[in-house]
């Protein structure tokens, strides 16, 4: 009995227990690891992945994935920089439509919430499995980045735009509010509302939940357009912080999102996890990717490195749902 006790405990705080170990192992390695500056730019840093992660945990929650989240963020940055810079132009109807900044941002997330509904819509409407769909997507997101931006950054922004990216707020990096604010938001959902609720029976079983009574297709759309939405989000910040919309931003940031999803302990088989394990999983992985920098580690290396961790976190999670 105390040992099952134990293995519980040790599963519950596995998280933990590798962050230290990990920050641990960084600041001997590196004696520019535990300082205040740079604290503050791994959260800067990790508030992006925590923003498309925490959509991300929805979706595994219902056992679904989503691999285009890098480049629908690439899309909705390059958007949010382009109506802003540039506007819209008709030739033919004479007609110029500038945008304000609030404007700018909110067609970029609608642009997000769009393409994370379509995500849901092919999903549930054609039985498309998700790795499918939203590998489909990430093709076509990449695809319209480059035609937006013609294969050119976007940069000149203003300094009021890249105050989301890189401005200070009662001492805390802006990014940081942005981002806790929405964990706040989605622990609220997943917790205490009716949603959250059916997001974890439907990873737990679909065809119960549709025997129950639960609009199992309403609740993945609105999960994938959620998420697609908090990818806009997170490449508004990226796009801000660079004080450029780059047509390749984004690459990669999709396994930066499952491994900080895994690794925080959500099943990928979904109906177990937390949006709170995922902000510790994004945690480690920022503080990994920052202490691989810090040490002059190869970015090839830095690639491997990062794979292993999330093999090493599926393994884990795989066995951990074995002995449940």
């Amino acid at each position: 009995m105390n040992l099952q006790k134990y293995r519980a405990d040790l599963i519950r705080f596995q998280s933990f227990i590798a962050l230290f170990l990990l920050c641990l192992a960084l600041s001997i390695m590196s004696d520019k690891f535990l300082t205040v500056s740079n604290a503050w730019n791994v959260m800067r840093q990790i508030s992006v992945n925590i923003c498309i992660s925490t959509g991300m945990t929805l979706i595994v929650l219902t056992a679904g994935i989503d691999l285009s989240v890098g480049s629908v963020l690439a899309l909705c940055g390059a958007i949010t920089a382009g109506l802003l810079r540039n506007g819209i132009e008709f030739p033919s109807g004479n007609l110029f439509i500038g945008f304000t900044l609030f404007g700018a941002v909110v067609a970029g997330i609608l642009t997000g919430s769009a393409l994370g509904a379509f995500n849901g819509w092919a999903i549930t409407k054609f039985k498309v499995p998700p790795f499918v769909a939203t590998l489909a997507m990430l093709t076509i997101a990449r695809g319209l980045t480059m035609l937006w931006t013609q294969g050119f950054p976007i940069s000149g922004l203003g300094d009021t735009f890249l105050y989301f990216g890189t401005g200070w707020l009662l001492g805390i990096p802006v990014p940081v509010w942005i981002s806790g604010t929405i964990v706040l938001i989605a622990v609220l959902i997943t917790n205490k509302t009716r949603l959250g609720r059916y997001i974890y029976a439907i990873g737990g079983n679909e065809s119960a939940s549709k025997l129950s009574g639960i609009n199992v297709s309403k609740v993945k759309i609105t999960v994938y357009t959620i998420a697609g939405a908090l990818a806009a989000v997170g490449g508004i910040l990226v796009t801000s912080r660079l004080d450029s919309a780059q047509p390749n931003a984004g690459t990669s940031y999709e396994l930066d999102s499952i491994a900080a999803v895994v690794i925080g302990g959500t099943s990928l088989s979904g109906g177990r996890g937390s949006i709170l394990g995922t902000v510790q999983g994004a945690i480690i992985i920022g503080v990994l990717n920052n202490g691989l920098v810090l040490l002059n580690v190869s970015p090839f290396w830095q690639q491997v490195v990062k794979g292993f961790v999330i093999l090493l976190a599926v393994i884990i999670d795989k066995s951990n749902s074995k002995n449940d």
